[in-house]
């Protein structure tokens, strides 16, 4: 069996897969913020699943973990992971010496991508698939012919980083980024918990249709930024088919509709928009279909950075 670690921005997942690809146990926990807090919870919860499956570390045959931010694959560094409160982070080493294994790593989201690939998408494996990760943050990762894209730093499909206009001040520091327009953090932003008692939960489509004004702006600017990241990747990477995943697939048939209005409003009013056909490329992943968990586990990719056991830890 394997083991797949997935560090988001509000939850870690930890999976145990069979070879085939079949899930035997999945646990999941709100994730640590901080460098010491973040190894802690995924390790912990680590050791949690293995138990569940009946085995130790040692009976795994890989471990993979992900988590968001700039990844070198081969150092097993991660920076610049804003949401999680991560500047710099030896994941690969610091995991692996809590679990006793070597530890591989990669971005949380092109891990996502890699599991949306074998699970939805394992009949054709030509042409690009984009992967559009609505959760605290965004992001997106492409799959083109089986394969994830990197670029040359490990940078390519930050896209929530993008500026598109607006005051609003983004994580990463800059201001009117598209994940200030689409994302978990900019929902909270535009229609803050609390409130008036909240009586739809977090939905902001069933409050607008039940007159709360300001989740009708929060659902519209969620739509409209939605669209803008969904127009951006089918015109810059040329993707045959857009999954969307994250957090706030949570909303489910909402989202999907509210998607499928602002599509249709603008191709309306430009037959270039008509032209590509975005309605047809789209499609939702589950919110409780844990696909960079499932990728985590399938990161082989060489050799391991061997675990650094820390001082005074006896062998």
């Amino acid at each position: 069996m394997k083991l797949g670690l997935d560090i988001g921005g509000t939850k870690t997942a930890a999976a145990i897969v069979h070879t085939d690809g079949r899930l035997a146990v999945l646990r999941t926990r709100a994730s640590g913020h901080g460098p010491d807090a973040v190894v802690r919870v995924a390790a912990s919860l680590a050791l949690e699943a293995v138990a569940a499956a009946g085995t130790t570390t040692a009976g795994l045959s890989f471990i993979g973990a992900c988590m968001p931010g700039l990844v070198d694959r081969e150092s097993g560094l991660v920076s610049h992971a804003v949401n999680l409160g991560v500047e710099r982070l030896d994941l690969a080493g610091r995991l692996g010496a809590a679990l006793d294994q070597p530890v591989a790593v990669d971005n949380d989201v092109k891990t996502a991508a890699l599991g949306a690939h074998h699970l939805l998408d394992q009949r054709n494996t030509d042409g690009t698939l984009a992967y559009l990760n609505i959760g605290t943050g965004l992001a997106a990762a492409l799959v083109r012919n089986g394969e994830v894209l990197r670029g040359s730093d490990g940078s390519l499909g930050e896209i929530g980083h993008l500026p598109m206009g607006g005051d609003a001040v983004c994580k990463c520091g800059q201001r009117g980024c598209l994940e200030t327009l689409v994302s978990g953090s900019a929902l909270e932003r535009m229609w803050p918990p609390g409130g008036s008692g909240r009586p739809h939960g977090r939905n902001p489509f069933v409050a607008a249709d039940n007159g709360d004004t300001s989740a009708a702006a929060a659902g519209a600017q969620l739509s409209a930024g939605l669209f803008l990241a969904v127009q951006m990747l089918v015109l810059t990477t040329g993707a045959d088919r857009i999954v969307i995943g994250g957090g706030l697939t949570r909303l489910g048939g909402d989202l999907s509709t509210a998607l499928a209005r602002e599509i249709e409003q603008r191709a309306r009013a430009s037959e270039f928009v008509a032209s590509l056909n975005l309605a047809s490329r789209i499609e939702l992943v589950p919110a409780d279909l844990p696909v960079a968990a499932l990728g985590a586990a399938m990161l082989q990719h060489g050799p391991l950075p061997t675990p650094q056991r820390p001082s005074g830890v006896p062998a």
